[in-house]
């Protein structure tokens, strides 16, 4: 059973656990498990999918109970009209607020993109962060006696493939359990002393527009036992808001024909 954050007659969400998929990929064959079909099964009716969480990432999954409903929300995450606030934990002391904008070359697949030749350019990234916190444990990493560590709010502004990992680790601060682009020693580290045993990166919040009645709608994802355990052990405790998981509930049903 997954946990679901909001429902109503027209869409739903739910917090994407770390590691699942969102739905069926030739890419990953022998996975049984997957979020579209377990919500369709858990509420009894279709979704259609409007955007992704990459696999490892957790936190606020957003679908549609219909095909129109489903070109509207796609439409606001297109032009840019939904806020997405993720959280992370980075290797290193980041003590700043800023807007990083770099443009990241497109990241193609090995297997799904192995025949693509077309040249690749780099696109148009934008992501704001705010560091929150920072930690120094006792625990010898690389040449280091001390393993020292970030949480940090991340808003992006941009779609790109990976861009939130690909954007820290451009800053030097990797986020800890990115196999591709982080600090496997720290990544190691940290699963071993902390139980950090995925990537710490989740969704944290999703604001939008109601695609029916027109209201703002503002949906939370609380943290996984995972994270939890992180937050106590780096004195983090209340640092990220869980409650309450939906603002500004919407108004009584509008006729989508008028839309």
């Amino acid at each position: 059973m997954l946990e679901i954050l909001y429902q109503d007659e027209w869409l739903v969400a739910v917090n994407k656990p770390a590691g699942w998929l969102v739905h069926r990929s030739w890419l990953d064959r022998n996975e049984k498990v997957f979020v579209m079909q377990t919500v369709r099964d858990q509420i009894g009716q279709h979704v259609f999918t409007v955007h992704r969480l990459d696999r490892p990432t957790s936190g606020v999954l957003l679908m549609g109970l219909s095909s129109e409903v489903g070109r509207l929300l796609s439409l606001q995450f297109e032009h840019h009209q939904i806020q997405k606030t993720y959280h992370a934990v980075l290797r290193g002391w980041l003590e700043s607020s800023d807007t990083l904008d770099y443009p990241l070359m497109e990241e193609r697949d090995k297997i799904a993109d192995k025949f693509a030749n077309e040249e690749r350019i780099a696109q148009p990234a934008v992501t704001d962060y705010r560091a929150l916190a920072t930690a120094e444990m006792p625990l010898p990493v690389g040449r280091y006696p001390t393993a020292r560590y970030t949480l940090v709010e991340l808003s992006p502004k941009t779609g790109r493939k990976h861009q939130l990992r690909r954007h820290m680790s451009h800053l030097r601060h990797p986020i800890i359990g990115d196999s591709a682009h982080g600090d496997l020693k720290q990544n190691r580290g940290a699963a071993a002393h902390f139980g950090a045993n995925r990537l710490m990166l989740h969704a944290s919040s999703l604001s939008l527009t109601h695609p029916i009645t027109g209201e703002p709608l503002m949906i939370r994802a609380g943290l996984d036992s995972v994270w939890q355990n992180l937050m106590n052990h780096f004195g983090w405790q209340n640092l990220i808001p869980e409650v309450p998981r939906v603002e500004f509930e919407p108004q009584p049903r509008q006729d989508i024909s008028s839309e």
